[in-house]
């Protein structure tokens, strides 16, 4: 099953640098020959806008959580509901899923097909990152750790008192 889980999630990594459709930008190969860029703190952005990977690095900058994912990923809706079947993704009666983390791998996958505004990725990363610091699955335990960073974004976006 970990074979199963590992080949997997290789395989949507690999995807994600192999896959001939593009949105926009016909250019098909990089000319600067770089690998997606790695933070400070060790993760990688994977298929995000250059606007949706500087506001997501910049919101878990500001978060400083305990635990940092490795990777985060930005995949269409069809590779996000293919991976979440994959991965026995569990969501509650009454929820929605536009991301998940994979504690195995401390990946984060975002639905980029329902990716709604800037100030709900904050909230709803904050989350997934609760659930990387608590090291659980639960939703409480998530939302429990997830305050913390909720707190320190809001924090951040309030004006100086000076």
């Amino acid at each position: 099953m970990k074979l199963r889980i590992w080949t997997t999630l290789f395989s949507l990594t690999l995807a994600q640098f192999a896959w001939g459709q593009t949105s926009g930008n016909s250019k098909l190969v990089n000319t600067e020959g770089t690998a997606p860029e790695t933070s400070a703190n060790g993760y990688t952005v994977i298929g995000a806008t250059p606007k949706q990977e500087a506001l997501v690095r910049a919101q878990i900058q500001v978060m400083q959580p305990d635990v940092y994912p490795l990777r985060v990923l930005f995949v269409p809706h069809w590779k996000y509901i293919e991976t979440a079947r994959i991965f026995q993704l569990h969501v509650p009666a009454g929820y929605t899923s536009a991301m998940f983390t994979h504690l195995p791998s401390r990946s984060v996958f975002i639905d980029s097909d329902r990716y709604v505004s800037d100030d709900s990725l904050g909230y709803w990363v904050a989350h997934e990152l609760g659930h990387l610091a608590a090291n659980s699955t639960r939703e409480s335990d998530a939302d429990k750790a997830a305050g913390e960073y909720r707190k320190r974004l809001k924090d951040a976006h309030k004006p100086d008192a000076h």
